[in-house]
């Protein structure tokens, strides 16, 4: 049995993550770039509900099949939350995340509370005109002293997961899925899935 799902984001590392999760139930996940689409909605939202709704309710207008979109955000408690829904356009303001990262961990100089959280928001929607469906992840952690490592993306290399022990710029695939804001997020949708 395969299934086809659309997927609202041609980020590469969230695509795989998706893919690592789903593809055992017989889920085929497609990206926009796949689907030879290009789509860019304004993530006006005053949440992540809403902006993975944005994103997910604009590709299902193109498409006649499921699709699956979703926001998610880094939020350091010292900092009020900062990034959190902003995450991916603060990024936008740097050559590169690495210096994203560094600018984050100057603006905690001299400050002990390095406490954060990853936060993801899935919406799914079965078509265009269905109800949306929402499903949520939230990973503990802290601000690393500097970013270590290159796997993961984004803001991994200056997360350290409290509940894996590990750092994720370090983290294998096999603990991202299991103790990420993204993987909690999917596994409530796994389960929506597997009973829908």
């Amino acid at each position: 049995m395969n299934i086809q799902i659309a997927l609202a984001t041609n980020n590469k590392g969230k695509l795989k993550e998706y893919r690592d999760i789903l593809a055992p139930m017989g889920y085929l996940i497609y990206s926009p770039k796949d689907l030879n689409i290009e789509v860019s909605p304004d993530e006006n939202g005053k949440d992540y509900r809403e902006n993975a709704y944005i994103k997910a309710k604009a590709l299902a207008e193109l498409l006649n099949c499921p699709v699956i979109s979703d926001d998610s955000g880094l939020e350091i408690e010292a900092l009020d939350g900062f990034p959190g829904l902003q995450s991916a356009r603060f990024a936008d303001n740097f050559p590169s995340y690495r210096d994203a990262q560094m600018d984050l961990i100057n603006r905690l100089k001299g400050i002990d509370n390095r406490k954060a959280r990853f936060v993801c928001t899935i919406c799914y929607l079965e078509n265009k005109d269905a109800k949306p469906l929402f499903f949520e992840g939230v990973c503990p952690g802290r601000i690393l002293d500097n970013p270590v490592g290159d796997s993961g993306f984004g803001y991994d290399p200056m997360f350290y997961c409290d509940e894996a022990n590990a750092n994720f710029g370090e983290a294998s695939d096999e603990i991202k899925n299991a103790y990420s804001h993204r993987a909690k997020a999917i596994a409530k949708l796994k389960i929506f899935l597997a009973i829908g």
